[in-house]
């Protein structure tokens, strides 16, 4: 290999990578772009010279020379609710298969100047495009100036007039809770909702609420929580000791974690005396004791979507593409049932179609495998 004037060696270049793989450095750069246009085999031989080599590419040559960074933006929120990891790792695959990089800026709150600085830094990098996933609800005339330099899309629910959106009908994933509850036979759904400032906190808590009354059933008055299963563990204290309450609808699975251990504690068996409902579908919803009723959030979906939309605003700025929404689904299992003191409700009988399924349940309108309710249909919404 080469050597620098200075007697050390010559790092690897593109040049290098194509001849070992035996192809053309425009075949090598266009295997490292992701471009769709290459066979199989190709792409697998430049990978392993790149990979054999220690092939790395200079990218701030690369944007010098091309005026593209290939880098994408991310606004954050810090946190360590496992929604932002599940839905950072579908950006990141997704941006990685298109041949892009993902830098990420974290706000340390949903104030409007946390997520301007946010928004500049990422601007000030270079990156093509922006992906705003935070719950904000309040924007200001800086945000619609940083988001009309910069094609931007949002998720959560966050909007300002020159962003497009990817979201989750929240409105819906509220309303799949409280129905099956009630078709379980209670009377009324008590809430624990999520912080007031979090748009998707707030659609869950009007869904639940508009579903109560179209029931014509009583609307308790709901508690809030902060997300966290100290919070919900603090609701759960309050809600086990109101003897009429049989039915919760937890704005999130780590809260919802702490209302079933109170209950326990304070001898409100779950779901025999009270049953309980969350929201995500985490990973440790299945491990609960019982095992979670909870309502599926599509992270790694929304995280691919977001970044398939980006990339089509970034290639073309001037079309306006439709909002993309992404379904909720309804995941049965052994933390709801009927009220006590009551026989089978129809949500539980087997002439129903209700049958288990890798130990959770399957109910008419919904589907363990992909999800989408399919009597309430799809809602676009932009309130995830």
């Amino acid at each position: 290999m080469a050597k620098q004037g200075g007697g050390g060696k010559r790092p690897p270049g593109m040049t290098d990578v194509a001849r070992a793989a035996g192809v053309s450095a425009q075949t090598v750069s266009r295997v490292l772009s992701g471009h769709p246009n290459v066979r199989e085999q190709t792409r697998a031989e430049v990978l392993a010279a790149v990979s054999r080599l220690g092939y790395r590419r200079n990218n701030a040559a690369r944007m010098l020379s091309s005026g593209r960074s290939r880098t994408i933006g991310v606004v954050t929120l810090r946190t360590t609710f496992y929604s932002r990891a599940a839905v950072m790792s579908g950006i990141e695959g997704a941006a990685r298969s298109a041949g892009y990089a993902v830098s990420t800026a974290t706000a340390d709150s949903l104030d409007t100047f946390a997520i301007e600085s946010a928004l500049s830094r990422l601007i000030d990098q270079g990156v093509e495009g922006i992906v705003l996933a935070v719950p904000l609800i309040n924007g200001s005339t800086r945000l619609e100036e940083l988001t009309r330099t910069t094609p931007t899309l949002t998720i959560d629910g966050s909007r300002t007039d020159a962003t497009e959106v990817v979201a989750v009908d929240q409105s819906l994933t509220a309303r799949l809770a409280t129905r099956h509850l009630l078709d379980l036979g209670h009377e009324t759904v008590w809430h624990l909702a999520g912080p007031a400032e979090w748009l998707e906190a707030a659609s869950r808590r009007d869904g639940w609420r508009t579903t109560l009354e179209s029931a014509g059933r009583a609307v308790p008055p709901p508690l809030e929580g902060d997300w966290s299963p100290a919070s919900g563990y603090r609701a759960g204290l309050v809600l086990g000791r109101i003897p009429e309450v049989t039915a919760v609808f937890v704005a999130g699975d780590e809260m919802a974690f702490g209302v079933v251990r109170a209950l326990r504690e304070l001898g409100r068996r779950v779901p025999e005396d009270i049953s309980v409902v969350g929201v995500d579908d985490i990973e440790l919803a299945e491990y609960c004791v019982p095992p979670l009723t909870t309502v599926a959030q599509p992270f790694a979906q929304m995280g691919e979507l977001a970044v398939a939309h980006l990339l089509r605003c970034v290639a073309a700025p001037e079309t306006v593409p439709e909002p993309a929404s992404v379904e909720p689904r309804l995941v049965v299992r052994a933390s709801t049932a009927a009220p006590p003191g009551t026989r089978e409700a129809p949500g539980r009988r087997e002439a129903s179609g209700t049958r288990e399924t890798s130990g959770r349940r399957e109910t008419p309108g919904t589907s363990v495998a992909s999800g989408a309710p399919v009597a309430s249909g799809a809602v676009t919404s932009r309130d995830a």
